[in-house]
């Protein structure tokens, strides 16, 4: 499958495509999320993580780089590499969780952390469009693929 292209008016349609993202994962997923600075990368973070039942705070990791949950039992990451200086720089942070195939991965600034982090199954590129902001996803593995085809389905009003 090819990627996939949304025009999103206003944060209110970033936050319903990570939740329509969210209600056809299935399985792990590790998510690499592009965009210039206020592109939305967070909010769509956020948004994804609250539609997946995460009902504490979900806080910003740019301080703390990484900030784990429990999404619907499954173990759920959110890094935000922005400060990140050398891939290097990760290997205190113990990232070894990030590889079980049953998690949910989100990384903002993944660019930051070359070859220290599992590869993207699913790249979401956000950017500015006119007023609003577009959304570009772009599968990378199977379970991508898979997830982006349950999307377009939704999106299409079929079942997933």
């Amino acid at each position: 499958m090819t990627e996939r292209r949304w025009e999103l008016p206003d944060e209110g349609a970033t936050a319903a495509l990570a939740t329509r993202l969210a209600a056809v994962l299935d399985e792990g997923l590790v998510v690499y999320l592009h965009g210039d600075l206020g592109a939305g990368k967070t909010s769509f973070a956020r948004a994804l993580l609250g539609a997946l039942g995460v009902g504490e705070r979900i806080k910003s990791p740019t301080y703390s780089l990484v900030e784990s949950y429990s999404a619907q039992g499954r173990p759920a990451w959110h890094l935000d590499l922005y400060r990140i200086a050398d891939p290097g720089e990760l290997e205190w942070l113990g990232l070894d969780a990030l590889y079980d195939p049953a998690a949910l991965v989100l990384v903002e600034w993944p660019e930051r952390g070359a070859g220290a982090l599992p590869a993207a199954d699913l790249i979401v590129h956000l950017g500015y469009a006119g007023a609003g902001r577009s959304a570009v996803m772009e599968p990378r593995s199977e379970r991508g693929a898979g997830a982006l085809a349950r999307l377009s389905r939704v999106d299409a009003g079929d079942v997933a």
